[in-house]
């Protein structure tokens, strides 16, 4: 099969790609470093595409340190929107398909059912604008695009939720947890796997699409499953986001409808609490 880049491949969901791609030996992916594949870097940019020709170029290299980004607006915006835009022109010189990983942040979050594709984008953080930004900048440029959305990533990998309670859970007999905002955790294996398939097919179904795992749960909710899944024992109080104030605000309902991905791609969606006991497994291996 044709190459396939991944950017970002030292990241959360890059290292969730490098454990897949071992798993099923698949061999078609190419894994540049940082310094290789600077998503800022156009003429380095330029010589990798020339170098692997790829099929498919994917996306994963993003600015997500949610709160920092309201004060770091320029670094936010160049990674998150510059860097789109830099590998969208080079897909389109080299006939490369894009994918790109965009997020649940794009949305207002006040409506209660599931988000689909087409509901109105209006984000309430720098970063939510700076993802959104970053889609926005692909159609003028390239006609062979799949943009992926997902929302509340964790895996084995790299720093996430799961990791922080599970290490908050060891050191404090309490914590207090966000219980009114709504979304559903997404083990990025999962998503890397989705990812996988739209490639695999070959589809020409472009355009914007949402996964993330089946269900709904609050942050309070996740937690609670963690520390259950993990065996630890954590007395977990449910709190309003108004007692517990950040520097960006999040959507309190982020929910997002998968029929399109289910049915474009067959694929069948995991539910949240299954994929997190998977990887709680995993974590404790790596412990």
């Amino acid at each position: 099969m044709s190459k396939t880049i991944i950017f970002g491949a030292s990241g959360q969901l890059g290292q969730c790609f490098k454990k897949l791609a071992a798993d099923k030996g698949l061999d078609f992916f190419i894994f540049p470093d940082e310094t290789e594949a600077n998503i800022l870097d156009v003429e380095g940019l330029g010589k990798l595409f020339a170098k692997y020709k790829p099929a498919y170029a994917v996306n994963c290299a993003a600015y997500t340190a949610v709160d920092k980004a309201e004060d770091d607006i320029e670094l936010a915006e160049k990674i998150n929107k510059t860097g789109v835009e830099n590998i969208a022109k080079l897909c389109g010189e080299h006939g490369t398909k894009l994918i790109q990983v965009s997020t649940d942040f794009v949305f207002k979050g006040d409506i209660s059912s599931p988000l689909n594709e087409d509901d109105e984008t209006l984000p309430i953080s720098v970063y939510g604008q700076t993802k959104l930004d970053g889609e926005k900048v692909i159609p003028p440029l390239l006609n062979e695009y799949f943009i992926v959305r997902t929302a509340w990533l964790y895996s084995e990998f790299a720093n996430n939720y799961v990791k922080t309670m599970l290490r908050l859970g060891s050191e404090r007999p309490e914590l207090k947890i966000i219980a009114d905002q709504a979304g559903t955790p997404t083990y990025a294996i999962d998503l890397a796997d989705c990812i996988i398939t739209i490639i695999q097919s070959g589809s020409t179904a472009y355009g914007i699409y949402h996964y993330s795992n089946e269900g709904i749960a609050s942050w309070y909710d996740f937690s609670k499953a963690i520390f259950e899944i993990a065996g630890t024992q954590v007395k977990v109080i449910p709190i309003p986001t108004s007692d517990y104030p950040t520097r960006a605000v999040r959507p309190p309902y982020s929910v997002m409808d998968k029929t399109k991905i289910k049915k474009t791609f067959g694929i069948e969606v995991p539910y949240w609490r299954e994929s997190l006991q998977v990887c709680i497994v995993q974590i404790k291996k790596q412990n």
